[in-house]
């Protein structure tokens, strides 16, 4: 689907729009449309007087074009060459539609998928960033598609916000707000029979939970039992969840060293439920680049994505 498609008028008005209600219209900056002309010939047909740009149906339609293409990764020298002659991208798959087996990105693709969703996010553009991503992840996968297309880019944001300073973090905003409900759009399967409880919670002042809703998102689509608690969890809230829910597993993430608790994880190991003589405790993993160099003493450490769901499916962490 085309994002910009229900934007467009039907008709432009009589004499074309300008640039800049066409850069609005498509969610690009002017100045990019102004270096499509200028670098690549995509300009308007006509000019008004011979000087300023007016925008046809048509011009449009090959702005379009172009957009679908460089979101989804191409360079724009390589996008405006296609676009000239004639030639569309391959439609991405659609629910229903049989995909390719998950797994690997094949040499070369993931950076296309990372630019292609790096510059839908520059341009703001919600639509195309749900497009791509959830293209990303029938085509190859949660795992594969987290670790080699969405970390990659929310990592790239975060070192160009950090740079940039508060100019940038509305694409930072966007982009995760973007990314957490693509994940939870990744169908859950009936819980396994016999599979223990995964309690997953970010330790108590850690906002940063998208990482922590990946591993939610794919125990869930691979049928096993999880309860997502989400950012920031008091402890007390987290000591009486894991006693009601008895969890066979509780992972804590910590983004920060300045959230990586050793105290929260030394309380949440004591707990034990059940009756007297029979009790039961939970195995308590911890998760995160914030606990790096903290790591609490005989606590496991769950480092990447399809790791962490083996060891939580293994029967040894149940």
């Amino acid at each position: 689907m085309d994002p910009t498609g229900d934007l467009l008028p039907t008709a432009p008005p009589v004499g074309g729009l300008t640039t800049g209600a066409v850069a609005r219209l498509l969610g690009v900056a002017p100045t990019t449309l102004r270096s499509w002309d200028r670098r690549y010939g995509l300009g308007p047909a006509a000019r008004e007087d011979g000087r300023h740009r007016r925008w046809t149906a048509a011009d449009i339609a090959v702005l379009r074009a172009m957009c679908r293409l460089t979101s989804a990764g191409l360079p724009p020298a390589e996008a405006a060459r296609a676009v000239l002659a004639g030639q569309t991208p391959a439609p991405a798959p659609t629910p229903g539609r049989a995909s390719p087996a998950p797994g690997p990105l094949p040499p070369g693709r993931a950076r296309r998928e990372c630019r292609g969703l790096a510059r839908a996010a520059a341009r703001l553009a919600g639509p195309a960033m749900d497009e791509l991503l959830t293209a990303a992840l029938d085509r190859y996968g949660l795992p594969a598609a987290w670790d080699e297309v969405i970390m990659p880019v929310l990592h790239a944001v975060g070192r160009r916000w950090e740079s940039a300073g508060e100019r940038y973090i509305e694409v930072e905003h966007l982009l995760s707000w973007h990314v957490s409900g693509a994940l939870r759009r990744v169908p859950a399967r009936s819980p396994s029979p016999g599979a223990g409880l995964s309690l997953l919670a970010c330790v108590p002042g850690e906002t940063h939970s998208l990482a922590l809703e990946a591993l939610a998102a794919t125990l869930a689509h691979q049928g096993l039992p999880v309860s997502m608690f989400g950012a920031a969890l008091p402890v007390e809230a987290l000591v009486e969840a894991v006693r009601r829910t008895g969890p066979n597993a509780v992972v804590l993430w910590a983004q920060s060293p300045d959230t990586a608790d050793g105290a929260t994880v030394d309380r949440v190991e004591a707990i034990a439920w059940g009756v007297r003589g029979a009790r039961r405790r939970p195995a308590v993993l911890v998760a995160g680049p914030g606990w790096a160099g903290r790591r609490p003493p005989g606590a496991r450490h769950l480092s990447g994505l399809a790791r962490a769901v083996d060891v939580l499916a293994a029967p040894v962490a149940r």
